[in-house]
């Protein structure tokens, strides 16, 4: 395998200050809770305020050498940066710790992490990548493949520090099998989790693509034992393979010092009504977030409550991840028509930009400054 050295002309410093004078805005998070956790603070870091930081953002992507061209909104011509200099203050008495790539690189050393699941899995790997790459620019970095192409998976190993992370192309974490008939969905079936064994740290995710319909779908049938379908309910189906995951993680990791994290849902801006504006109205030219004190106008994922309720009652204390309220007030944070690839992405996230925000409560959970 061939190695490829990467180098930054500089060191981006990595600053997590303290509150400056800025409108902030209050999420309620009313009978919201996490699950079993890897924490036994009492602390919810993820209710809280948005407020403006002039020492924001954490990085240059333009340094990054791992962001690829659909998160890179200002490579594409992105002309505004408000976006990027908002941080997340949670409510009293929690407080985020500063993020520290190098001292993560340390705990991390000789160590496996793996993101499993779609492209919003693939966004916070990449946001990482760069955090861990400001915090430590002259680590050498081998890159595998060396395209940076997912097929099934992108691996990004620290040599200096032998530690590897991970991204590993799942949109449905359960398996889709070729057959004679089509291509199944086996909502009962994981035999490619046999990929992530091994892994010191796991970060799931999954829904966005559960939804998808006809020719934007990649299955032909869903099957569960003998019962062949050729659709179902989405969200039932959802529940089915979240508890085959859930069934998977008991069955293979309990008895293991793997840590295992789940990213909760991350939203789209595509109908304005959603955050009380016309229903013509996208993320497209939005450049503020949302100046609300209340909850979410267009309420919560109701999907949110199948993954709270499945963690609830695994063996494997699993860390939910729970990114969704923060996220929906950031219709700004989209790239909208500067991400290069797709005319109008309003479900991903800019790099740099939001998914920074999750590694840094990822890292407060990993480290137990989390409350």
């Amino acid at each position: 395998m061939k190695r490829r050295t990467v180098t930054a002309a500089s060191i981006v410093a990595l600053l997590l200050a303290a509150c400056t004078a800025a409108a902030a805005l209050t999420i309620s998070r009313k009978n919201q809770h996490r699950p079993a956790s890897l924490s036994s603070g009492s602390c919810d870091m993820f209710a809280g305020t948005w407020v403006a930081d002039e020492s924001y953002p954490l990085y240059d992507s333009a340094s990054c050498p791992f962001v690829r061209g659909e998160f890179d909104c200002r490579r594409f011509g992105r002309p505004d940066t408000q976006f990027l200099k908002y941080r997340w203050q949670p409510s009293p008495p929690c407080s985020p710790p500063r993020f520290d790539g190098a001292a993560l690189l340390r705990m991390w050393g000789g160590k496996k992490v793996m993101f499993v699941g779609d492209s919003l899995a693939l966004n916070q790997y990449e946001s990482l990548l760069c955090m861990i790459h400001a915090a430590a620019p002259d680590a050498r970095a081998t890159v595998s493949p060396r395209s940076g192409r997912v097929d099934p998976a992108t691996t990004v190993t620290f040599d200096d520090y032998n530690v590897t992370l991970v991204y590993y192309l799942s949109h449905y974490l359960v398996d889709i099998v070729s057959e004679k008939a089509g291509r199944v969905l086996k909502l009962d079936k994981i035999d490619e989790g046999r990929n992530w064994l091994g892994a010191d740290v796991l970060v799931f995710d999954s829904w966005h693509w559960w939804p998808r319909s006809g020719k934007d779908q990649p299955w032909d049938y869903m099957q569960e034992g003998s019962q062949v379908m050729k659709d179902m309910d989405r969200t039932a189906a959802f529940t089915k393979a979240l508890n085959t995951w859930a069934g998977w993680v008991d069955a293979n990791l309990v008895q293991t010092s793997t840590k295992v994290f789940f990213q909760g849902i991350s939203p789209s801006h595509y109908r304005g009504q959603e955050w009380g504006a016309s229903p013509r109205r996208s993320c497209m030219g939005e450049t503020e977030l949302l100046n609300s004190t209340g909850p979410y106008p267009g309420g919560p994922i109701p999907q949110q409550a199948v993954i709270r309720n499945a963690l609830a009652n695994m063996a494997k204390p699993v860390y939910l991840l729970d990114f969704t309220y923060m996220s929906q007030l950031r219709k700004d944070a989209h790239p909208g028509k500067y991400g290069g690839v797709f005319g109008q992405d309003c479900t991903h996230w800019c790099i740099a930009g939001l998914p920074d925000t999750w590694n840094i409560l990822f890292y407060a959970a990993l480290t137990g400054q989390d409350g």
